[in-house]
């Protein structure tokens, strides 16, 4: 497992993790996309029957992941070490994970193919948004929750134990647990029991 590298206090890289606005063009974050890059080209160009390797990688790559965890490529993260993963996950082949703040994931989920989780985002102010700053917000998903092909996960929300999040579903608020959520943006299609 790779741990998060320990930032100088006054950095951009710091600024990110703390959640404040952070210029992502600064090398240092840079060089952190680019180890990321560099494994994840490695892990969607290997082969099924490289399983040891893709094992190897994802480890390298991942902040933790659990044991039993599958992710089919490709797949694509900013900097790997922001994503902690339980046990048994699934990832269905196209999943992108924006990870400029922590995203954490429970044991037992299954992501079909396509789902997007952003921690990455923008001020809304135009002005603000013409320095090039940027901010993150960290993403929460519970245990044994399915995420269905094509979703997106937006920045700041978190995904309580058991919750259904269907196809092509846009995921702007937190969901309860238990909750099956659909549409666009996410509502609830029942109550949790």
């Amino acid at each position: 497992m790779h741990p998060i590298p320990t930032p100088r206090p006054d950095s951009e890289f710091a600024r990110m993790l703390a959640g404040e606005l952070y210029l992502a063009s600064d090398p240092e974050l840079v060089d952190l996309r680019r180890r990321a890059r560099r494994l994840t080209r490695l892990f969607n160009q290997t082969t099924e029957e490289q399983h040891a390797e893709r094992a190897a990688l994802l480890h390298e790559l991942f902040g933790t992941l659990g044991p039993g965890a599958e992710i089919e490529p490709t797949f694509r993260c900013d900097y790997g070490f922001n994503i902690r993963a339980g046990a048994r996950l699934f990832m269905n082949f196209g999943c992108v994970v924006l990870d400029c703040a922590p995203v954490t994931i429970g044991r037992a989920c299954l992501f079909g193919p396509g789902v997007h989780i952003y921690a990455a985002t923008h001020p809304t102010d135009a002005v603000a948004r013409q320095t090039g700053r940027e901010l993150a917000k960290p993403v929460t998903i519970g245990d044994d929750v399915w995420v269905g092909g094509g979703a997106i996960i937006c920045p700041g929300v978190t995904i309580g134990d058991g919750a259904v999040i269907g196809a092509g579903s846009i995921v702007t608020r937190s969901v309860a647990a238990g909750v099956v959520v659909v549409g666009n943006p996410a509502r609830a299609v029942n109550k949790p029991a």
